[in-house]
């Protein structure tokens, strides 16, 4: 290490300490101990352009142990990196100011408490919960190859870029990251690099008290490349180490890395350097053992900036110069796949992507709305090339498998397929998704809705960071039948709709299956959850319903009382929309006018201005019956105090799908009695069921 590295170095160490100092917040340990190897990687491997941060083949860095983040953001302010707005737009000032760091976990700094992508440039994932960064990883590392594949000519690398992700004994233990590192191996990912940031400390103690496995053998049998740094004060190993990645063609490759949490300071190996700043006293004495002023905080010789634009920012401007002239002369040469490229980037679609979309006629019989969706699909994949994903291994089931001529199958020896098998791997497949969304590319992914459960902390980063991942569920009810309560979600729609940010659509039939993808599609800054039925639904009569295009509006009157007067609502997702109608019927039959209320996705309706809302569901009609087969929990806004709901109060049951309807009481006769009650304001039970 020469004396210019030491001081840069220790200057990383310097700004972290005083950034949690002064917060009195966060996590000291770890950017002490791995500071030496983020700057090496940094300083002499990483292709990324301080001045471009959102340049299309620059290395992505993911701090997947995301409670270091000021060592990130340390490294962000020491590069320079610019700061990028939302509409890709390069702007003049810093993404993380000194400012910004004094401020460090404060409101409305650029340094929050953990890496949050879309508000700090250069960060390039949401981290937090351990074990997600690495995974979303691994879909960053797919992205990058699938593009090299389709777009890549001789002569024109546009796309070779490298994935770097800094992982802890935390992230080593999530079940997701051994998802991720199966699904990784198998697909050979010789662009993905995961640093094992091996410190042996978490915040309960020493890593020996639960986790005592050997990790190198893990990943070996895993089928990655391994390779080992004995002190991560060594920068020239850790360069070997990262060149002997740089050399491997054919695995990912793990680096592990033996550090010292809290290096220098009084609490050096201690639990206590992992979550606790070190204290006035404690900084100081650190910084003096460091060769730093004791007395100063935020202290950055200038030597240290320049040191870095020499580095990482020289580097990244020429490489990232060179690739704008490569792409200039390959959008001469072929500029069909050019546009694709740019408009991929800015997250449009082809111009006649619409014209794609399919139409259904009227059917009684219908078809269930995976199978619809299947159909949908594959008509608009054909058209947006970069649309692709597949399923935790229920393709066959979830209809999500794109059958059109030169689909493929996206795989080691066939990189630029478009059907994914992601295994029977839930968490890393929505975290999977992540990171092919993250590179711009058009994911999805799908299981059955039951399994949402084992997604929900990628699904929740995809709505927290504002990307367009299409998470596809299907078997959607207790229409699963004979399968049982271990089968049948009941609570998982609540669950859904529980986080912002994330639209959920629950479609009726087909049309609305059109356009729910016609809605999905056009998204650009949310994610989307697809709640699809297993069971045939009937395509209905448009001709005399009002037009499925009202999905795009979240609600809308799908048949209205014959004066437009009605005495009654019925609201209705999914399947049940169908027994809705059949039970108007039966209460049109006895003189009573009842409207149905298709309502696709709550959330787009929540937007919808008052005046909408009120026309369709008036404030003066109070009698009002949702039916929906599930968790009658969040209900209670749109039937109000007066109304009440006919959904599910227990986990459901084994029996044929007929027996369990009439059991559970999603009948026409049980709704329109339900109906009567509401209207004659006898007292039941707010779930009717």
């Amino acid at each position: 290490m020469t004396d210019q590295d030491t001081l840069s170095v220790n200057t990383i160490r310097g700004l972290c300490m005083d950034a949690i100092q002064q917060a009195e917040s966060g996590h000291p340990g770890t950017p002490m101990g791995i500071a030496p190897v983020a700057y090496t990687l940094w300083q002499r491997f990483l292709r990324f352009d301080p001045q471009d941060p959102v340049w299309p083949n620059r290395d992505r860095f993911v701090l997947s142990e995301g409670h270091a983040s000021a060592l990130l953001w340390s490294l962000l302010h020491l590069s320079g990196v610019r700061a990028v707005d939302a509409d890709y737009e390069v702007l003049g000032r810093p993404a993380v100011s000194l400012d910004d760091l004094r401020a460090f976990r404060q409101l409305d700094s650029r340094c929050p408490g953990h890496p949050e992508y879309r508000w700090t440039s250069g960060v390039e994932t949401t981290t937090g919960p351990l074990g997600q960064g690495v995974a979303t990883s691994v879909g960053m590392a797919l992205a990058g190859r699938w593009l090299a594949d389709r777009y890549n000519r001789d002569g024109f690398d546009l796309f070779d870029f490298d994935v770097y992700a800094l992982a802890g004994d935390g992230c080593m233990m999530e079940g997701i990251s051994s998802e991720a590192a199966s699904a990784a191996g198998h697909q050979g990912l010789a662009n993905l690099c995961w640093i094992y940031d091996s410190n042996r400390v978490t915040i309960e103690g020493h890593t020996d008290i639960t986790f005592t496995e050997d990790v190198a053998a893990r990943f070996l049998a895993y089928g990655w490349n391994v390779t080992t740094v004995a002190d991560a004060n060594d920068l020239d190993a850790v360069a070997r180490a990262l060149h002997t990645f740089r050399a491997e063609t054919e695995r990912p490759t793990l680096v592990v890395v033996h550090s010292h949490i809290g290096y220098g300071s009084p609490v050096e190996d201690s639990p206590r350097a992992h979550g606790t700043p070190f204290g006035e006293e404690g900084v100081r004495s650190t910084k003096r053992f460091l060769g730093l002023p004791p007395d100063e905080r935020f202290h950055v010789p200038e030597a240290v900036r320049e040191d870095f634009a020499r580095g990482i920012g020289a580097r990244g401007e020429r490489l990232r110069t060179a690739w704008e002239e490569r792409f200039e002369a390959y959008r001469r040469a072929w500029p069909a796949e050019a546009d694709e490229i740019t408009r991929m980037q800015r997250r449009e679609l082809p111009e006649d992507w619409e014209a794609a979309l399919p139409q259904f006629p009227p059917d009684p019989k219908g078809l269930a709305s995976r199978d619809s969706s299947g159909r949908v699909l594959n008509a608009l994949a054909e058209r947006v090339p970069w649309l692709l994903g597949g399923s935790a291994d229920l393709s066959p089931s979830t209809k999500t498998r794109l059958t059109f001529d030169g689909a493929g199958d996206l795989e080691p020896d066939e990189p630029g397929g478009r059907n994914l098998h992601l295994g029977v791997r839930e968490h890393a497949s929505a975290a999977i998704a992540n990171g092919m969304a993250l590179t711009k590319l058009r994911p999805y992914w799908s299981g059955f809705l039951i399994f949402s459960d084992y997604a929900k902390g990628a699904i929740r980063l995809s709505a927290l960071m504002e990307i367009p991942v299409v998470h596809i569920f299907t078997h959607d009810s207790i229409g699963v039948g004979e399968d049982g309560p271990t089968h049948q979600p009941v609570e998982q729609l609540a669950g859904l709709r529980a986080m912002p940010g994330l639209l959920v659509f629950r479609p009726a039939d087909a049309g609305e299956v059109v356009e729910t993808w016609r809605a999905v599609a056009a998204l650009r800054h949310e994610p989307a959850a697809l709640v699809l039925s297993r069971q045939a639904l009937p395509t209905l009569d448009r001709s005399v319903l009002a037009p499925a295009s009202g999905t795009a509006r979240g609600a809308y009157v799908l048949a209205d009382a014959p004066d437009g007067a009605p005495q009654v609502l019925l609201l209705a997702t999914g399947s049940e929309v169908s027994l809705a109608l059949s039970a108007r019927e039966e209460l049109a039959a006895e003189g009573i006018a009842a409207r149905v209320v298709s309502m696709p996705c709550w959330e787009l309706f929540d937007r919808q201005p008052r005046e909408y809302r009120e026309a369709v569901l008036p404030p003066g009609v109070t009698a009002r019956v949702g039916v929906e087969q599930a968790s009658t929990f969040g209900w209670d806004r749109y039937v109000g105090d007066r109304g009440a709901v006919v959904g599910m109060h227990t986990y459901g049951a084994s029996a044929p799908l007929k027996k369990l309807i009439t059991k559970f009481g999603f009948t026409p006769e049980r709704v329109a009695q339900v109906a009567r009650d509401v209207l004659a304001g006898r007292e039941q039970p707010r779930s009717a069921a």
